[in-house]
């Protein structure tokens, strides 16, 4: 049998041990997770295979990709919630942010272009996260043009976090866009056992915070992981939600510490 079909009660009881290992403090409430699925809009088959994935998995899918509109709408007519995906300047990696990519060196009107394309590119999305973005993350000047641009229209920022010194959620905070941040990655590794064990990881940050967020992308690894994961997570006393969901329960519990202040 392949390691990526182990069979379900090993895979379980496995899960169970590391989960169990991080007790919940009495009376907290069940944990939750958000799962996202990047990259999104290049590849039929791979795309709607994560796009059936079972449960609110949410999806961000970049603009200009030549299914984005179709896997942005099926994903939404599942109720499932979309991000736009949005390239951003990293470095070295430029060649591969695609088309529509935000850059340092754009003039302000150009940028602002670029950001409302890529909104306009993904019907029904919710969000904007970013794709790559290493090096536009970390810069302030930007992160503040971006997130001005964002204030009006009500969207949320995940910040795929791929830069320890990201200063979207500062830039964020300043202009009152909702924003959160991305725990685990999935799949750097994409390895089944090692997607796994980053599972595990994910489960036991929602045991110790209350919530965490994860991003994974349509590799066939980590569906084939996904699909084996999802089904069990009522046994493992964790639920799965929507971003959106997953914002909502961060506002609560942001209005929760204020009020006993």
């Amino acid at each position: 049998m392949s390691r990526q079909h182990r069979p379900g009660v090993q895979l379980l009881l496995t899960l169970l041990l590391v989960v169990m290992a991080t007790p919940l403090p009495a009376g907290d409430p069940q944990p939750t997770i958000t799962i996202i699925i990047d990259d999104i809009g290049n590849r039929l088959n791979s795309d709607s295979r994560a796009i059936s994935l079972p449960g609110p998995v949410s999806y961000a899918v970049l603009p200009h990709t030549p299914y984005a509109g179709r896997m942005a709408r099926l994903a939404h007519r599942l109720d499932k919630d979309v991000l736009v995906h949005l390239p951003m300047e990293a470095g070295v990696a430029d060649h591969l942010l695609g088309p529509g990519a935000l850059r340092r060196d754009m003039s302000a009107s150009e940028f602002s272009a670029a950001v409302h394309a890529g909104i306009a590119a993904v019907p029904h999305a919710v969000g904007i996260s970013n794709h790559m973005g290493s090096v536009l993350t970390g810069d302030s000047h930007a992160m503040q043009q971006l997130m001005r641009l964002l204030q009006p229209t009500g969207l949320l920022y995940l910040d795929s976090y791929t830069n320890a010194d990201s200063v979207a959620g500062e830039s964020a905070a300043h202009h009152r866009v909702p924003y959160l941040r991305r725990d685990v990655f999935l799949d750097n590794d994409r390895d089944p056992d090692a997607i796994r064990r980053q599972f595990a990881r994910l489960l036991t940050l929602a045991r110790e915070r209350g919530r965490a967020i994860a991003i994974g992308h349509p590799h066939p690894e980590t569906l084939a992981v996904l699909s084996e994961l999802l089904p069990q997570l009522n046994l493992l006393g964790v639920q799965l939600v929507g971003i959106r969901a997953m914002l909502n329960q961060e506002a609560e519990s942001w209005q929760q510490l204020s009020s006993s202040r």
